[in-house]
Parts: C-alpha cells; sequence; structure tokens
C-alpha cells in the first residue's frame, strides 16, 4: 500500500532505540522527513552512522528547558510538523506501593506522562498549519489493565490514555488527530528487565514469570516493535484522516496481566 507521506514532517521521542527507533525508519522508509530525540548518546551515536537522513537531538522529555530547545531544532529541522510520536518512556519502579520511593514514583510519572504534555503544548501551533497532522502518544497494556507492582507506571500510562482523549475532543476542529498506541509485551530488553524485577520481588524463576505474563494474552509471543511502527505509520498517513481518540491495541489481545 502507498501510504502518500512523502515530505511529512514527523518527530519521534525516544527515537534511537526499540519502538522510537523502528517507528522512525518505518516513516523514513515512506518518504517522511524524521527528527528524533533520545537521552542515549551511544544509541543516537549508532542513528547517525546507521541512518543519516533522520536529524536528531538529545532530550530529556521531562526538561521542560530541553523541549523547548528541542522545538526550536524542529521548526529550523523541518520547517513545521506534521505528527509528534510521544513515545519516550521508562520502565518505573517495581515494587509494593508501600516500597516505592518518592523520587521513583515522580521520576516516572515526570517521564511517561508529564513528557507528553511537554512536547504536545508545543507540538500543537505547529500541528495546527498542517494539512495532514497528527499526534500519537504511546501507551500500553498497563494503562488497559491493573498491572500489580508496577503502579507507578500503570497510573502514567492510563494517564496517557485520558490525556489521549482529551486532546481530540479538543484538537478536531483544527483537524488534528490524537490517538493512543497500547503495545503488549513487546520483544527487547525492556521488558526482559520487568521480568526480571517481577520475578525477583516474586521469588520465582525468569521462565515462571514470563509463563505468568503471557497466561493472560491469546497470542503467546512478544511483539515485534516494527508491527507497533506499521500501525503507527498507519495513524499519521492519509488512510488514518478519520481515526481519532482511539487508544490501539497491538498486543496479541491481552486480557490481563500478572
Amino acid at each position: 500500500m502507498e501510504m502518500n507521506m512523502q515530505g511529512l514532517r514527523v518527530v519521534v521521542t525516544a527515537g534511537a532505540n526499540g519502538i522510537g527507533r523502528a517507528t522512525a525508519r518505518a516513516f523514513a522508509a515512506e518518504g517522511a522527513r524524521v527528527h528524533i530525540c533520545d537521552v542515549d548518546h551511544a544509541a543516537l551515536d549508532a542513528m547517525r552512522a546507521s541512518d543519516p537522513a533522520i536529524s536528531q537531538s538529545v532530550c530529556d522529555v521531562s526538561n521542560r528547558t530541553a523541549v523547548d530547545e528541542l522545538f526550536v531544532t524542529i521548526a529550523r529541522e523541518l520547517g513545521g510538523l506534521d505528527c509528534l510520536v510521544n513515545n519516550a518512556g521508562i520502565a518505573g519502579p517495581t515494587g509494593r506501593v508501600d516500597e516505592i520511593s518518592v523520587e521513583d514514583w515522580d521520576r516516572c510519572i515526570a517521564v511517561d506522562l508529564t513528557g507528553q504534555f511537554n512536547c504536545a503544548r508545543l507540538a500543537v501551533p505547529m500541528l495546527k498549519r498542517s494539512a495532514n497532522a497528527s499526534m500519537v502518544n504511546l501507551s500500553s497494556q498497563a494503562g488497559k489493565h491493573g498491572f500489580p507492582l508496577r503502579s507507578p507506571y500503570g497510573a502514567a500510562k492510563w494517564g496517557v490514555i485520558g490525556f489521549t482523549k482529551a486532546l481530540a475532543a479538543e484538537l478536531g476542529e483544527f483537524g488534528i488527530r490524537v490517538n493512543a498506541i497500547c503495545p503488549g509485551l513487546v520483544d527487547g530488553p525492556r521488558i526482559q528487565s520487568v521480568i526480571a524485577n517481577k520475578a525477583r520481588s516474586l521469588n520465582v524463576s525468569h521462565e515462571e514469570m514470563t509463563d505468568k505474563l503471557f497466561s493472560g494474552v491469546s497470542i503467546k509471543q512478544f511483539v515485534d516493535p516494527n508491527d507497533i511502527a506499521k500501525q503507527i505509520v498507519f495513524l499519521a498517513s492519509p488512510y488514518g484522516k478519520t481515526i481519532s481518540g482511539q487508544d490501539v491495541s497491538v498486543c496479541g489481545d491481552t486480557r490481563m496481566l500478572q
């Protein structure tokens, strides 16, 4: 399918690794002009070598001064914006609510939820000038189901869905569509770290914890980040022109989280 995205101006936060990297590359493959930001200097260096056409910045989305500077760079590099992919996020702590430090709680909310606000508030004036404007916010199945021992992450990702639906209603009059993607168990180092931490908390093996997580999933395999990227590209394409306010699951039919 021809996605008709030649020249689309796209920003992907946390775009040097995992879902963000797959998404940046998927947009670039369709002819979009892509700018990424990340806090991982080594990953940014690797992207500069492998994908020189994708411009980049160092930015922690929880830092409003850094985000201000990011959008100055975006205006200079891209000359406008058609799509913001709010992908940046951290796993946050694992533990019971009375065991979690206030610092870990604050950091998880600051990156996973407030970071999306920090970017969205500066992206919207640029998106209002686009003929094909969209925003895609990364939530999670933890934003649709209770996720024991992961309360900061779950709270942030439920918040992302509320934020998405509010923006979809607020920005529709300007032709800006806003959707959330809710991945399931996505293949990569982050989910393996989550599994390891939960296994330690519950005093079970890594394999037992993996089986426990998949017990609530119909298709018992990890989600490929490229599958998430393809869904994001579709939502940002002209084919997604009437899709807004949705929390779209790419999860193998996750019914519960353990």
